[in-house]
């Protein structure tokens, strides 16, 4: 049977967390989950802390998400491997591919091409947003392409979800940016970001339940496009792994990236976000020798700046620039 879309309970004495699980039987974890995405209200005011106290007869809604998978099917995907052997493999992920399944998203995902054609460690239960993981340690978004590591072990996924925790690794990313930076130096941007207190999908500069991000962006190469418009072409270089972190801070600088519908707007010449996981420095989690992987340019982004009249700085190909 199909859970509930919504519950409407009345509220006992005690934290929000614990009088929702109790009430509801659902685990305190997958609670605090829903609550951070805000899909908790008390008397009709959406409450963002699992630690929110009540003091009984309040009513509680909560939105309830589908049920996850209870089954993921292997299948036969091409994949772009950058990176193999026992613990770990690296994947070069095309845009258009989620990493994981969700609710609603079942099929197509990295994780069903994975295990087409390796075993990936299982997990217990699934993560508090409904979705099922096994061996990602990190993700991308489902437009973003680039580079993109999973744990083959249970120990394996241990040690790099720390590495990555720890910030011991080193992400660069390549985007194209609306918008003319006065600047050529690198820019540093330290923003907090949280859920946006309204659209629940999309994520802000501070927002709800925010925390600490912090992202370096270096201009490579600049246009000016046949609407008179500026563009930027951008290296990028999180700090921190929020979620969206990147696109919320190139909004909050007044320089949406190229064809994202929800921080900025879409464009006829790149049908998706032009954002790319370029390169990734992680170390190996059973030597701990660093890991340097790298995922091509992809052709469409790489293309829509050509097009636009751009020119492919040395960076990109290791000599002169191209045109």
């Amino acid at each position: 049977m199909n859970a509930p879309t919504s519950l409407h309970l009345q509220a006992t004495p005690g934290r929000l967390d614990s009088v929702l699980s109790e009430l509801s039987g659902v685990s305190r974890s997958q609670i605090g989950g829903w609550i951070g995405q805000g899909r908790v209200r008390v008397d009709g005011t959406p409450v963002t802390r699992a630690s929110h106290k009540l003091r009984g007869g309040e009513t509680i809604e909560a939105d309830v998400p589908e049920p996850p998978p209870s089954h993921v099917e292997p299948e036969d995907v091409p994949l772009d491997i950058l990176f193999e052997d026992d613990a770990l493999v690296a994947v070069n992920k095309p845009p258009g591919m989620t990493t994981h399944p969700a609710p609603g998203v079942i099929s197509g995902t990295l994780v069903n091409a994975l295990l087409g054609r390796m075993t990936l460690p299982a997990q217990e239960g699934h993560n508090e947003d409904g979705s099922f993981r096994p061996g990602i340690v990190h993700r991308l978004d489902k437009d973003t392409s680039g580079v993109i590591v999973v744990a083959k072990t249970t120990p394996d996924h241990a040690r790099l979800s720390e590495a990555f925790r720890d910030r011991a690794t080193r992400k660069t990313y390549l985007a194209i940016a609306i918008g003319h930076w006065k600047a050529d130096r690198p820019i540093d941007v330290d923003a907090p970001i949280g859920r946006h207190p309204v659209a629940r999908q999309r994520m802000a500069v501070g927002g709800t339940s925010f925390k600490e991000a912090q992202t370096r962006f270096t201009p490579l190469a600049r246009l000016t496009n046949p609407h008179g418009q500026v563009l930027t072409l951008v290296q990028a270089e999180p700090r921190t792994g929020r979620t969206h972190q990147i696109r919320v801070h190139l909004a909050h600088l007044g320089s949406p990236i190229l064809g994202d519908t929800v921080y900025g707007r879409a464009s006829e010449a790149m049908p998706r976000h032009a954002l790319h996981a370029w390169k990734l420095e992680v170390p190996h989690p059973r030597t701990g020798e660093p890991l340097q992987l790298e995922a091509a340019p992809p052709d469409d982004l790489l293309s829509a700046w050509l097009a636009l009249g751009g020119e492919l700085p040395p960076v990109l190909t290791g000599g002169a620039a191209q045109t």
